[in-house]
């Protein structure tokens, strides 16, 4: 049965400069009725300041983040962010959030990166408790303990002083892993998806699917969101168009961690679906320093699976196939010019 099927905006995180485009494409996306906005963060920009930014330059469109990172700020100073943007924005504010790799988490945060999957649990428990705003809030976790035990010893439980525009202010995570998904469908109100594929998506269903069956799930298979971010090429030659995703997928396959199974968890993705013995060959080449020919190496089908290529026509047949799958949202990785061609085909 096919799904209705959004369209949103991924402006990403910025290079060593910011985009000269990026306010001109958030307000043509807010005039071209897109639902959404989403910002990220690595180790430069930050997720919450440019939505915050373009925010108060629109009224309509919501304004996501995908991701921001656990690692970079405590529970407490996300919800306080969360609360901010959502009051600011009246109502528009998505919450995403993600555990990062350990590349950027130990090496940038000088935090550990070890039991993500507990971690983003008691971080989203905490988050929630404050915007809820019902009570002081106390939390004695693994990884995280509300008020500070020692110290000075004059912690005590507080309850934000902001009341919230909307107490179950929506929480969607960013996971790839199969434990991750599930816990995210159990924990969560949505999941930021990434490298996901059509003829995949049997697989992310089961784990979904095995998340809404856990006691006291959140939410169900009805009002959960799953937002999809997927890179987009127009061009009359499909086989051009694909070649200017290449380094794109050749960056998150070969050079975003290290080599190895269970060292880059974009890389196993791949793994996931059959391409073991590419990706391998993908990473030998990148960490060598041959980034053109692990592009070059990139199987043109497992591309082609994973983003939006092609003429006009082609994206059409290919959105069809995306409203069978249970994404909700495709966020497109595109400029203006294309984002008005694909808001006309949505």
């Amino acid at each position: 049965m096919s799904r209705e099927l959004k369209l949103g905006l991924n402006a990403g995180y910025w290079g060593s400069d910011p985009p000269a485009d990026g306010t001109d494409r958030v307000l043509e996306a807010e005039r071209l009725g897109i639902d959404s906005v989403w910002s990220a963060e690595a180790y430069g920009s930050d997720a919450f300041t440019p939505l915050a930014w373009w925010g108060s330059q629109t009224s309509r469109i919501r304004l996501g983040t995908a991701i921001a990172q656990i690692s970079a700020r405590t529970p407490a100073a996300t919800a306080m962010a969360a609360l901010t943007m959502d009051r600011l924005s009246e109502g528009r504010f998505v919450l995403g959030l993600g555990a990062s790799g350990p590349q950027v988490v130990e090496g940038w945060y000088g935090a550990e990166f070890a039991k993500p999957l507990a971690r983003t649990r008691e971080f989203v428990e905490i988050v929630r408790r404050v915007i809820a705003r019902e009570a002081p809030v106390s939390f004695e976790g693994e990884h995280y303990r509300l008020p500070l035990q020692g110290g000075t010893g004059l912690a005590k439980p507080l309850k934000s002083i902001l009341k919230p525009q909307r107490p179950d202010l929506p929480i969607f995570i960013a996971a790839e892993g199969p434990r991750n998904i599930a816990q995210t469908a159990e924990i969560a109100d949505g999941w930021i998806a990434m490298l996901y594929a059509p003829s995949f998506d049997w697989y992310y269903r089961e784990r979904l699917a095995e998340g809404f069956a856990r006691d006291g799930a959140r939410g169900s298979d009805e009002t959960f969101e799953v937002a999809c971010t997927i890179p987009v090429a127009l061009g009359d030659d499909v086989e051009r168009a694909i070649d200017e995703l290449r380094p794109f997928y050749a960056l998150y396959f070969g050079g975003m961690g290290a080599k190895g199974k269970g060292r880059n968890f974009h890389a196993d993705v791949a793994r996931r679906m059959g391409y073991e013995r590419q990706i391998d060959e993908i990473q030998e080449l990148f960490l060598a320093g041959r980034k053109a020919e692990a592009a070059a190496a990139l199987p043109a089908q497992l591309v082609d699976d994973m983003s939006l290529v092609g003429p006009k026509d082609r994206i059409r047949d290919r959105l069809d196939q995306w409203r069978e799958t249970r994404v909700d949202t495709l966020l497109a990785l595109a400029d203006a010019p294309t984002l008005r061609v694909l808001a006309d085909l949505f």
